[in-house]
């Protein structure tokens, strides 16, 4: 396709594209939306001047000409190996650069501020084999084709959008069910933090949750309590917007789900989805009566990450980019994963999950392992209840209660599996920068032990007539002498202050700080026990 030409996109009903005007007005219907301050290249499949549109790639138009050329190369490289995955290297590209008027300039002004932009365009999509068959540049309601054979052939005023929604395209998009959703900005502003006066009581809120929840958080023995609380606060919640009856428009819409949530409910949540564990759990509201009210929740709460909480968007809008690309609106669920790594860069969930939708990956697959965990969770809790409901009698410990104190032989619970040995603090540090978490071992290792356990210690056995082990004393002071089934119960703290195994707080962003694994000492020579 060249300047002038046919282009014909596939599909069940076919329109054919014969000029830039055409080409230009096609654009929104192309990417959903209309783009805004972007560098958009689309690339076109078959030869002999007939093209069909195959894959989009968008950017952002950088403030620093500097980096110009590295962006032309990234989107290049980036769209042509796509398409090469998906099995369809593309033949040509078009390329758009959008971008408004500002500071006093006119159309014609931008379209010759980005010219050297559109050349480093051409040149990495022609070193790639791919040459740019058209590059247009839009701005203030006109177009400039920057592949005019000659001075003449363009008017230097530029050519009229003309009416949006009147071209052939547009009708043929009409008939198909396919609509532009407003412009990119409009867009991003349903999940963008508040700038109004109700951010700083959201601010508060959020300060006061974060004293309250974090330290708690961070404690292996109250985490899963504040998911708990967490989850069904959430529950309550979709389950208020879903009862609230509609309202016309996106912004209406938004507005009241912004009324229904509380500055301190919306605070507790945003604090709790920083636990790996909590947003997990989370996601797997995905689909089926679920997810609607799930995806509202998530645009509400990405909405209240004001002021210094930006960063902790990064949990919310992942959580809405994966139930936006789970019930099939790839639109949004991009848009939202891309403004979470924006948040964080090195969000892992975020940009695993952008990278398997700009791929065109099924998302069947992740339903599939977040419905496991789900069930596997269930049976669990069927075990565990099951457990709980047998007799006293089925935990036999009749036989080691009758044994005398210096006699009780604990070498099996020296040869325990190693799911119990207290890990180092390298071993607890995640890939990326949410609260850790633990896998099953790293949950035995935190978990603190039933009354009854045993003690880890392994203890010598007593020759008969071996003399018998210092009295201990009491908590009154008074020495006396241990009764069976009591060392298992007791708890050991080191002379250093700190807290046992399973006491301390877990594992957050850089693992737990200021404690060493509990070591354990040999037994002293000649006294017969440990120390």
């Amino acid at each position: 396709m060249g300047h002038g030409t046919v282009a014909g996109p596939a599909g069940g009903q076919q329109v054919t594209l014969r000029t830039p005007a055409e080409l230009a007005d096609a654009l929104p219907y192309l990417l959903g939306y209309r783009p805004e301050d972007s560098i958009v290249l689309v690339a076109l499949h078959d030869r002999e001047w007939r093209g069909r549109f195959g894959g989009r790639a968008r950017l952002g138009i950088p403030a620093q000409t500097d980096d110009w050329p590295s962006v032309a190369q990234q989107l290049a490289r980036g769209l042509v190996t796509g398409s090469e995955r998906r099995g369809a290297r593309p033949e040509s590209m078009v390329a758009y650069l959008c971008q408004e008027p500002r500071n006093g300039e006119t159309g014609w002004d931008v379209m010759e501020r980005l010219r050297p932009l559109a050349h480093l365009l051409r040149t990495a999509c022609g070193s790639l084999d791919v040459p740019v068959v058209e590059a247009l540049c839009i701005s203030g309601g006109r177009f400039w084709s920057y592949c005019c054979p000659s001075e003449d052939c363009c008017s230097p005023q530029g050519e009229s959008m003309g009416l949006p929604g009147t071209s052939v395209l547009a009708a043929a998009a009409t008939y198909a069910g396919l609509q532009v959703r407003g412009s990119l900005r409009e867009f991003r502003a349903r999940l963008a933090p508040w700038e109004t006066a109700a951010a700083l009581e959201q601010e508060a809120a959020l300060d006061a949750a974060s004293m309250d929840l974090v330290p708690r958080i961070l404690d292996a023995q109250s985490r899963a309590e504040v998911a708990a609380d967490a989850l069904g606060l959430a529950r309550r919640l979709m389950g208020r917007l879903s009862d609230a009856p509609p309202v016309s428009g996106t912004l209406q819409s938004d507005l009241r789900d912004d009324e229904l949530l509380g500055h301190d409910e919306a605070a507790t949540l945003v604090l709790a989805l920083q636990d790996r564990t909590t947003r997990d759990r989370a996601a797997e509201w995905m689909e089926g009566d679920d997810a609607g009210p799930a995806l509202r929740l998530w645009r509400t709460l990405a909405r209240r990450c004001v002021g210094p909480y930006g960063e902790h968007a990064a949990a919310p809008l992942t959580l809405a980019g994966w139930v936006a690309w789970s019930s099939g609106d790839e639109l949004e669920a991009r848009e939202a994963l891309a403004m979470a790594l924006g948040a964080d860069s090195s969000y892992l969930f975020a940009r695993l999950l952008h990278q398997a939708c700009n791929e065109g990956l099924d998302p069947e697959s992740i339903r599939r392992c977040l419905r496991a965990e789900r069930i596997g969770r269930a049976e669990a809790h069927v075990d565990h209840s099951d457990v709980a409901r047998r007799p006293a009698e089925y935990v036999d410990l009749s036989d080691a209660a009758r044994r005398p104190a210096e006699h009780v032989d604990l070498s099996d619970a020296a040869r325990r599996p190693a799911e119990h040995v207290d890990l180092p603090d390298e071993a607890c540090r995640p890939a990326e920068r949410d609260t850790c978490k633990p896998t099953s071992s790293d949950r035995a290792a935190v978990a603190p032990q039933p009354s009854g356990a045993g003690s880890r210690r392994r203890r010598r056995v007593r020759a008969a007539g071996a003399g018998t082990r210092p009295a201990r004393r009491t908590s009154g002071g008074a020495a006396g002498p241990r009764t069976p089934g009591t060392v298992a119960a007791r708890r050991h703290r080191p002379v250093d202050g700190t807290s046992p195994v399973g006491e301390g707080p877990g594992c957050g962003d850089e693992g737990p700080k200021g404690r060493s694994p509990v070591r354990r000492r040999s037994p002293r020579p000649g006294t017969g026990e440990g120390t």
